[in-house]
């Protein structure tokens, strides 16, 4: 047996699939940005109209102005930031376990940020207490309160690992 000195992880650039992936994801998010923006257009409306097709169907849908705008936004921004990870994916060097961390971190961010606010929407919640307070409470509140925690969690992984990524990059270079 040879003892040949471990060269040091000095960590890779971000895979042309990771970066793939992530921009995907990115679009994926503003496609389901733009259904949440059509039905909050007939949530306003209160029917599906669409002229000059000759459609005018009659839709009861919550019309809080306030929560669709937050879904709308969350799937635009975090497709964007989605895009923006895979576009700057080579200025990031990490081990291949930290950029499954990473990776795994900003679709769980991503996602778990943007889908709870559509059923905010359609169930007058918040999500920001368990038990509601000072807002509406219930099972539909408490339920998105908990899916909150996952995204709350992975944001702060994706941060650091893009933060100490980005200074290793830096630092080789």
């Amino acid at each position: 047996m040879s003892a040949e000195p471990v060269a040091a992880d000095t960590g890779t650039h971000m895979s042309e699939r990771m970066r793939t992936l992530l921009f995907l994801n990115g679009v994926g998010l503003l496609i389901l940005a733009i259904s949440i923006g059509w039905i909050w257009f007939f949530a306003l409306l209160g029917r599906i109209e669409l002229w000059p097709i000759p459609i005018n169907i009659p839709v009861s849908i919550p019309d809080d102005g306030r929560a669709w705008r937050m879904a709308h936004m969350e799937g635009i921004t975090h497709g964007l930031l989605l895009m923006a990870w895979a576009a700057g994916g080579r200025f990031i060097r990490l081990s291949a376990v930290q950029f499954k961390w990473f990776f795994w971190s900003a679709l769980i961010n991503a996602w778990m940020f943007t889908i709870p606010p559509i059923f905010n929407a359609l169930y007058g919640t918040r999500g920001l207490s368990f038990g509601g307070a000072p807002f509406k409470g219930g099972l539909a509140n408490d339920v998105i309160y908990l899916f909150g925690w996952p995204p709350v969690i992975a944001v702060h992984i994706l941060l650091g690992l893009a933060l100490y990524g980005a200074w290793r990059h830096l630092r080789h270079t």
